[in-house]
């Protein structure tokens, strides 16, 4: 029987939470709040909220018809996943924490996913007023854990440190400064 690779348990492991909890969560939201019921948590900051996005990200193309609209947000959610499994695929088994940001940005594609196909649009309940009356947009558990797992992923890109090879071929095809005279014995 073969091992699971080190990538592989911990981008297992981080789906197997991300996705139940968004799920759970918004089934708890659907089952105790009518739509667009709201609840106040913490007045003036933080509510929770039943409203439903058939748009993307910020309601982005949320007044497209709705035949268009699930074809469109079907078909991205499904080329995004297949090119977080390629991207999963490419990884080294020591890459853990970029294994695990691809598991929570899987987790919450497929929870979002999963709302279009069961509700015709997204689930979203937490609902941030901030400081000078600004309202953030309503959002869910798997925007979160998309967001993070972004975030995660562009900081490995920009604080990996520099591979031996790359390092390498950048100070062979430095020119070399040029001599002074007076080490030249002139």
């Amino acid at each position: 029987m073969s091992r699971l690779s080190s990538k592989t348990l911990y981008f297992l492991s981080t789906f197997a939470i991300t996705l139940p909890i968004d799920q759970l969560t918004k089934c708890w939201i659907v089952d105790r709040f009518a739509y667009g019921e709201v609840q106040v948590v913490i007045p003036e900051f933080f509510n929770l909220t039943h409203v439903r996005n058939p748009g993307g990200a910020f309601s982005l193309l949320a007044d497209l018809p709705q035949a268009w609209s699930q074809i469109f947000f079907l078909g991205t959610g499904l080329l995004a996943i297949g090119l977080l499994l390629m991207f999963l695929t490419r990884l080294e088994d020591d890459e853990r924490l970029s294994a695990m940001a691809i598991g929570a940005v899987l987790g919450g594609a497929i929870g979002n996913l999963t709302d279009r196909i069961v509700y015709g649009a997204v689930i979203d309940f937490l609902d941030f007023r901030l400081w000078g009356g600004y309202i953030w947009p309503t959002f869910n558990m798997a925007d979160s854990w998309i967001v993070c797992g972004v975030a995660i992923l562009m900081l490995g890109v920009f604080l990996e440190p520099e591979s031996e090879s790359e390092s390498e071929s950048e100070s062979e095809s430095e020119p070399e400064p040029p001599i002074a005279a007076e080490e030249r014995g002139e």
